[in-house]
């Protein structure tokens, strides 16, 4: 054959990952659909490539029968022994055939046989390649933005990150280099579909086995990871070698290991805790610097209850009450952040009012005068306002914006 198209099969294998043998495969059954556009003499055609070679040969397949009945799927006994002396009546043999010069239509069938083929290869190729690679770090090129997904090109495949995966800080421009999270690799009707997230938990996870060598050799132990992506992280490390500090080894020589994966996260805020299986440590690890005073278990309502100094209540919440949010995802318990003096005085509150209930449940059917009633209402106003603090819903936005500078641990 052509020495042309050995060049062809091995640029195809190169530059598509693609194996000989599936190209061979390719080109046969394309000569085959075109051997049938042009045979129309022939209801069953087959064609025979030699891998070596790369020659073809068309054989057309008949019944062997004694009285011809179609002559474009029978043959007689007399021809059938000439080809084969063991042919019998009901044999089905490959006759061997010249097929016509290929005409236009026919030769349009092979082409798109071959390419699609060769398209059908890819995505099988594709898959095999990253189907194993699942919950593996990538690196890869931006290649275009596409209905808010962005394309990467990995590996001479395309993936994608779409709009749920990325992060809100983010801004990705053709051409950059970028580090993502495998999460996903399906087959779809449209082909191999591979999904990256910039998102994940676990990016932040490899990203610190990149950087930190403890952690890949399994002195350090990431034991929990809370996240909210573009803004701050809380990454609680544990160490299995006494003699290892697990925050030092992961903050590194002058925050430089941490510093590196603040980069590869665009800025993004981390806060590197001490792990301990005891959640009141835990928390108390979780909520640095903050100072705390106290804090107690609530088992029945899986909380914990702390109580820091009033003028650092904001610093323990957080921005927009992220630093107990992500305290709270840590550890796995509510955390309810109260000031110092507030729990008393709200028990004091509560018992005040019980009392008052009681005492008008009681006089229920006394007349009430309007005065009284105001007067009432304005003592329980008075008393509301004198309160110190009060309990703090990590899962709310609508605490004070200010907070302190991190403490030591934490990566800007």
């Amino acid at each position: 054959m052509d020495t042309n198209l050995r060049v062809i099969l091995q640029q195809l294998e190169v530059e598509k990952s693609i194996s000989r043998d599936t190209l061979i495969e390719a080109i046969r059954s394309a000569i085959e659909s075109a051997a049938h556009k042009s045979m129309t003499n022939a209801a069953h055609v087959m064609v025979d490539v030699d891998p070596d070679t790369l020659e073809f040969k068309v054989f057309e397949v008949r019944t062997v029968a004694e009285t011809i009945e179609d002559t474009t799927t029978d043959i007689s006994l007399e021809d059938a022994i000439a080809l084969n002396a063991s042919a019998v009546v009901g044999n089905r043999l490959k006759v061997p055939t010249e097929p016509k010069d290929f005409g236009r239509i026919a030769a349009q069938t092979a082409k798109q046989v071959i390419i699609q083929k060769i398209k059908d290869a890819q995505r099988d190729s594709i898959y095999e390649e990253f189907k194993g690679r699942e919950g593996e770090l990538v690196t890869g090129i931006v290649k275009r933005m596409t209905h808010g997904n962005i394309i990467v090109m990995v590996d001479k495949a395309e993936a994608k990150v779409p709009p749920r995966e990325q992060s809100p800080r983010e801004n990705f421009k053709p051409g950059d280099r970028i580090r993502a999270y495998l999460v996903l690799v399906d087959k779809t009707p449209r082909g191999t579909e591979v999904i990256l997230s910039r998102t994940s938990t676990e990016l932040v996870r490899g990203l610190f086995d990149n950087e930190v060598p403890e952690i890949f050799d399994g002195t350090i132990e990431i034991r929990g990871i809370a996240r909210e992506p573009g803004s701050r992280t809380k990454v609680a490390v544990n160490s299995t070698d006494p003699n290892v500090d697990a925050v030092g080894a992961c903050v590194g020589m002058k925050g430089a290991r941490v510093r590196s994966v603040v980069e590869e996260l665009s800025g993004e805020k981390i806060d590197i805790v001490r792990w301990s299986e005891d959640p009141i440590d835990l928390c108390r690890n979780a909520l640095n610097p903050a100072d705390i005073l106290e804090l107690s278990l609530d088992e029945e309502n899986e909380t914990i209850i702390v109580v820091v100094p009033h003028d650092q209540l904001s610093l323990a919440i957080g921005k927009k009450g992220q630093n107990a949010r992500l305290a709270s995802k840590l550890v796995g318990w509510n955390i309810d952040i109260r000031g110092d003096g507030e729990p008393e005085e709200v028990k004091a509150d509560a018992k005040e009012v019980v009392t008052e209930e009681a005492v008008t449940e009681e006089v229920v059917t006394e007349e009430v005068s309007a005065e009284e009633v105001d007067s009432e209402a304005g003592a329980a106003s008075d008393l509301d306002s004198n309160t110190v603090g009060a309990a703090v819903d990590t899962s709310s936005d609508s605490t004070e914006d200010s907070i302190a500078e991190p403490g030591e641990g934490t990566a800007e």
